[in-house]
């Protein structure tokens, strides 16, 4: 078996796996970039109007035959690990004809996401997967494993052909609320793995403020009891664990969560694979409506879900009167000024920033100062830390460990045994 990796070598983001045998050949994940070349954020828009042959020509797609749309078709399948857009970025350039093989999760999160976001994926070939169970893609035998990271349903991968077998961690962790999975994988992991393709996104990050999503829960807890005016929560809504930690401190803490309809409609859709998932229906839960999201929702769903969301419906009014009990989920520091727009008295309010740092930015930081905004973080990463990805390896055991997912591929000589650093587009022979 080979194995090439197009993107993810030296940095996070945009991961694209190639593994081929004699007769078969399959992708792990194709997503988009999160940086460019010069390590600044990745624009998308950067996509808008280029031909195929341009944006390989520019690097931005990796030259791999019998992908694309108008190709004749040469892979037998994509593995996608998650619904984080650094994972399936690039699903729409690929040739229809090519299954895309992920978690009903995934393929539920993703589909919401071409209905609210301005990048869309469109229709695509998907197989759904089950967590256990494997299946067959050509000479390819692949069994999926569902992981603790903080989007849902999210899955590693064990693969076998020509007598090896690779083991791709995808993005994971070991505190989360589902850190059980952590553990099982330690205690009882897969054996005699070739080749283990492990994430290290917090390589270089340093250690956690948080340590878990009960500390959290806890701090938002505190936050909540010691404050008498509204509390703004930024965090994504695809990372259902803080959501599930922010309605928790708003049931101990007797606070109304108010999210809006694109998390309340993603709620809704993941009844399906969870039925432990809070709902906009559930107590102390309210939706506000954003004309944006109800658009969207009444053109490309169905305009019978906002009667259905309506029942729990929270306006402007009612917000002003009981804001010294209201938790408001948000999510977008570009639109958070008209956002607030009608809520009296904001001065002092507090703000908890549960994602990740990067995204704060100068103009944000300024217009909270103006309005005398307190920002605290209170978040802990989706990604594993340093002393999980050292178990994490231990407990696998590979011949050979490679280096994905990560800006610090260097230092895995120095924490890891059996470690080959590869470059992107180098052949590699398990």
């Amino acid at each position: 078996m080979k194995l090439t990796i197009h993107r993810g070598t030296k940095e996070i983001g945009g991961s694209c796996v190639e593994l081929s045998t004699a007769k078969s050949r399959i992708l792990v994940d194709f997503g988009m970039p999160l940086v460019n070349d010069k390590k600044e954020s990745f624009d998308s828009k950067i996509l808008i109007n280029k031909s195929l042959d341009e944006l390989k020509e520019l690097k931005i797609l990796p030259d791999i035959k019998g992908l694309y749309i108008g190709e004749k078709k040469s892979i037998d399948g994509i593995l996608i690990s998650h619904s984080h857009m650094d994972h399936y970025g690039f699903l729409k350039f690929v040739n229809p004809d090519i299954p895309i093989y992920m978690s009903k999760g995934a393929e539920i999160l993703i589909e919401i996401s071409d209905i609210f976001i301005p990048h869309k994926i469109g229709k695509f070939n998907v197989k759904t997967i089950d967590k256990g169970k494997s299946f067959t893609v050509g000479e390819f035998k692949i069994e999926s494993f569902l992981v603790d990271h903080s989007v849902f349903d999210a899955r590693a991968f064990l693969i076998e052909a020509e007598g090896k077998r690779i083991f791709y961690s995808g993005d994971f962790r070991g505190h989360g609320r589902k850190n059980i999975l952590f553990d099982r994988m330690i205690s009882k992991p897969p054996k005699d793995i070739d080749c283990l393709l492990m994430e290290g996104s917090m390589l270089g990050l340093g250690k956690q403020v948080y340590k878990d999503e009960n500390a959290v829960q806890g701090r938002i807890e505190e936050m909540l009891r010691g404050f008498s005016n509204i509390t703004f929560l930024f965090v994504s809504s695809q990372n259902i664990d803080r959501l599930v930690s922010a309605y928790k401190a708003c049931l101990k803490t007797r606070h109304i969560f108010v999210i809006d309809l694109y998390t309340a409609y993603i709620l809704d859709k993941l009844r399906k694979v969870s039925k432990n998932i809070p709902q906009f229906n559930w107590n102390n839960i309210r939706v506000k409506f954003i004309k944006s999201h109800a658009d969207a929702l009444a053109e490309k769903v169905s305009g019978k879900l906002l009667y259905f969301y309506n029942t729990k419906k929270i306006d402007m009014f009612e917000i002003n009167r009981k804001k010294n009990k209201i938790l408001m989920l948000a999510r977008d520091n570009l639109i958070f000024p008209l956002f607030v727009k009608g809520i009296k008295g904001i001065e002092g309010a507090n703000i908890i920033y549960s994602m990740w740092e990067g995204y704060l930015t100068d103009k944000f930081d300024n217009y909270c100062d103006m309005k005398k905004l307190a920002i605290e973080q209170i978040h802990t990463s989706g990604h594993a830390t340093i002393e999980d990805l050292k178990a994490f390896a231990k407990a696998i055991s590979p011949k050979v460990l490679i280096p994905i997912h990560t800006f610090e591929g260097k230092q895995y000589p120095d924490m890891f045994e059996n470690v080959r650093i590869l470059d992107d587009g180098e052949l590699f022979g398990v």
